[in-house]
């Protein structure tokens, strides 16, 4: 399995910023950072996106060492981390004039995934094969949707199985302080939104 990385870097771009490197149990796989996202194009090349603000990598590594207490072969993977201002213009500018805007924040209010505070992820089994959880990791489709869930389930749209999967990755998340979002099953927000862009330092 062939996982994007970001640029090497020998230092953070903040202080109080850490390496997804330093966690236990998560593994990496930046789809921004190669081409296999969906724009086509590899929008952190040169940079190391690689990082997370401290208060969010904290509480991802209690996500990962719960997830080892209950499936000791499973670890999460992280698809987006942090996110630096000037790429979220670029995706923001990408979906310009289409239905799929709603899936990216305004850059004009600002992505919590530029100050290292949110994180995209799922989780991967002990052969390293990501846990099926109805939709790929960015499908801009009503069944990434946590709030349609049920309704899919009930049509059809999703199995038992997909929406346990979710759940699982879901309680990881929130139980360790994180919160979701009714949008995609694989984003969480540390904190606040609001005193996150008041107060915490944007990469640019």
């Amino acid at each position: 399995m062939t996982m994007c990385l970001s640029a090497a870097s020998p230092a953070s771009p903040h202080p109080d910023f850490l390496p997804l490197s330093a966690l236990r149990g998560v593994v990496t796989d930046l789809r921004y950072a190669c081409t296999d996202n969906f724009t086509g194009r590899n929008l952190y090349a040169g940079r190391d996106c690689a990082w997370l603000h401290r208060e969010a990598a904290h509480a991802l590594q209690a996500a990962a060492n719960a997830l080892r207490q209950q499936h000791s072969e499973h670890q999460l993977v992280v698809y987006d981390a942090l996110r630096p201002h000037q790429i979220q213009i670029a995706l923001w500018d990408f979906l310009a004039g289409t239905p799929l805007q709603m899936y990216v924040a305004d850059p004009a209010r600002g992505s919590i995934h530029s100050f290292g505070m949110a994180v995209d992820v799922s989780i991967l089994d002990g052969e390293g094969r990501a846990l099926d959880m109805g939709t790929a990791f960015d499908a801009f489709d009503e069944r990434s949707q946590p709030r349609l869930e049920q309704a899919f389930l009930e049509s059809g749209g999703l199995t038992a199985q997909q929406v346990a999967n979710r759940h699982l990755l879901r309680d990881l998340m929130l139980d360790a302080g994180f919160h979701g979002i009714p949008t995609e099953w694989w984003h969480f927000n540390m904190g606040d939104p609001a005193q996150v862009r008041a107060v915490y330092p944007r990469i640019d």
